[in-house]
């Protein structure tokens, strides 16, 4: 019995190796096939910042190897997202086989829908949000103050709205994950819904540049979304009651 355990378990960390393999091979190869591309990758992304600058400004790169890292960092985070969708059928792949049919109904689309939702928020921040917020700074600069940022300091700055616009979209796949687990009730969903709007303010102003416009761009779909996950979980609620 323990031989078929050990065995067991041999299978399934020699499947995950594989797996995990795959995946970094799918990365490699993905930002090899960029790589040639990489300076015209950092334009794309610098492009919101480029056309708010006044005319002839520019950014400047105060490291000396940041002209040569910044863009390879660029093209692996390019890299990585158009790879995402295969690393999350890898990690589908090997979970699916020791679920229940009722959990693979749950579990897949949610890693679907969270997968979108995640680069959906990014695309916000990119067309939306970075358009607004660096012609708010570039206006309010000083007269004789020339806004040259840093290449470094501009995709550290990027990479955290990234992130936050990301989760930000993940609302309601949590809200759903907390109810159907038992968590948390609609009702208390509701209940709560003052201290999610006073909330989503506070995030807005932690992870944004200090400017109303950015902090409201952030809190106003985070609150959107809540309301957007309860409705999900309702309707999943009511489709369960249906069905018994």
């Amino acid at each position: 019995m323990a031989d078929v355990e050990s065995d067991s378990i041999l299978s399934h960390l020699i499947e995950l190796r594989d797996r995990l393999l795959r995946c970094v091979i799918s990365f490699l190869i993905v930002f090899v096939c960029l790589f040639p591309w990489a300076r015209d990758i950092y334009t794309v992304l610098a492009e919101p910042l480029l056309s708010a600058l006044p005319v002839g400004g520019q950014m400047i790169a105060t490291e000396v190897v940041s002209p040569f890292f910044v863009p390879i960092k660029v093209t692996m985070l390019a890299a990585l997202v158009l790879v995402l969708p295969y690393l999350l059928y890898q990690f589908w792949a090997f979970v699916a086989p020791g679920l229940y049919t009722k959990e693979k109904n749950l579990v897949f689309p949610l890693i679907v829908t969270s997968t979108l939702l995640f680069l959906v928020g990014m695309a916000f921040a990119f067309y939306v949000v970075f358009p607004v917020v660096f012609h708010f700074i570039t206006s309010i600069a000083p007269d004789g103050v020339a806004v040259m940022t840093d290449i470094q300091k501009y995709l550290d700055f990027v990479i955290t709205l990234f992130i936050a616009f990301g989760l930000t979209f993940e609302v309601p796949i949590a809200v759903v994950i907390l109810t159907r687990a038992g968590i948390l009730t609609v009702q208390k969903l509701k209940d709560g819904r003052p201290y999610v709007i006073v909330g989503a303010f506070v995030i807005g102003a932690i992870f944004t540049p200090p400017d109303v416009i950015s902090q409201i761009l952030l809190a106003i779909p985070l609150w959107f979304l809540y309301e957007a996950g309860i409705l999900v979980s309702l309707w999943l609620g009511g489709k369960e009651e249906k069905e018994a």
